[in-house]
Parts: structure tokens; sequence; C-alpha cells
């Protein structure tokens, strides 16, 4: 189960710990390119739009994976926090309170 809510009414849970997922990929060169050019006359750049869906799946996995690995069946609180490390590159980061119903 995972929630964006940080609270939970009428249900008894135990607090895990927090979980956290983060991953960093990388366009490539000739997408960044195509992309850069598509800038210049606007719009969608879904060669980023896929690169960031791509890695907030990632890190939700690896988030999901470390619950896993603390006896969870529930991650609450659920955020996800994002940078550019350099032009073309994204960090995604994903956390959460791993919760066991």
């Amino acid at each position: 189960m995972l929630l964006t809510t940080t609270v939970l009414t009428n249900v008894e849970y135990k607090v895990l710990g927090i979980v956290i997922g983060n991953k960093v990929r990388a366009v490539h060169l000739g997408k960044d390119i195509v992309a850069f050019l598509k800038n210049l006359v606007g719009g969608e750049v879904k060669e980023y739009s896929d690169l960031l869906k791509s890695v907030r799946q990632s890190a939700v996995d690896e988030m999901i994976e470390e619950a896993e690995k603390l006896g969870a069946n529930g991650i609450m609180g659920i955020q996800f926090s994002s940078s550019q490390i350099a032009s073309g590159m994204a960090e995604i980061i994903a956390y959460g309170t791993a919760i066991k119903i």
C-alpha cells in the first residue's frame, strides 16, 4: 500500500522507519540535442519527460524494496524530490515512512 497521506484513522499500524529510493539518470547525447532544439521552438520535451518518468518509477521501486526488507506492507507520507545534476541528468528521490498494518 502506497499512500501520500500522513494520517491513518481507525487503523492500527507500526512505524518501521524511513525508506528512500534514489536514482540518477542521464539522457543520451543525441536525445539531449533533440531536446535542446525543441526548447528553442517550445512545446513538450518528450525526451526529458520520458527520462523523468523512468527515473521516478525506478526510485519508487527502490523505496518499495527497502520497505519490504524491513517487513513493511505499506509506505505512507510518500514524497518526491528532484534536482538537475548536470545538463540532461536528473536525480529523483522518493521517500516515505514504512509501516506494518
